[in-house]
């Protein structure tokens, strides 16, 4: 069965199974009830409520855990043991990369930073489309790890808007192929 077909059958039959709760409550809605079904009634509506709390959360624990189990930033307080390291320090209307050149199939970090007002660092591939991004602010550096795969000319842009000349905010970067001396 398709995933979506799953889910799909999945609702219809939970909201079925509400409507049906609904249908029962406002059937016994009119009817008179003594102390006794009262207190029965209580309690199991305070164990009905209990249970429910408590499948919420573990749900919602087994949630996050699985989307964030392979969080995708790295620690930022502690070196991260890449093979290559680019620091990067946005200034209107400019990028000060350290370093240039590099080589495809190694880790790369890259610490991000500003002079002067928040710039949207992103390297974008050779095809165009966005490989890595983050925020370069001031006084605060924040690193990210990333591993070029095809060797190529990348192009660090701006993401964020700075002022008038951050159309021409761009810098290159040359990855080469492991082995290559160029």
């Amino acid at each position: 069965m398709i995933l979506q077909n799953a889910v799909w059958v999945i609702t219809l039959t939970g909201m079925g199974l509400v409507a049906l709760g609904f249908i029962y409550a406002i059937t016994q809605a009119g009817r008179p009830a003594d102390a006794a079904e009262t207190a029965k009634a209580n309690r199991s509506s305070t164990t009905l409520r209990r249970g429910l709390f408590l499948a919420l959360l573990l749900l919602s624990i087994g949630v996050t855990w699985a989307s964030l189990r392979h969080f995708p930033i790295p620690l930022q307080h502690e070196p991260l043991q890449a093979a290559q390291v680019v620091d990067v320090i946005g200034h209107q209307w400019t990028w000060d990369v350290s370093q240039t050149h590099l080589t495809a199939g190694k880790p790369v970090e890259f610490r991000v930073t500003a002079s002067d007002v928040n710039h949207g660092f992103a390297i974008y591939a050779p095809d165009g489309r966005i490989v890595i991004q983050t925020q370069a602010m001031p006084g605060f550096t924040n690193k990210i790890l990333y591993t070029f795969q095809t060797p190529g000319t990348y192009r660090i842009m701006c993401l964020e808007y700075c002022g008038v000349a951050h159309h021409g905010m761009t810098a290159e970067l040359d990855v080469a192929a492991p082995g290559d001396k160029s």
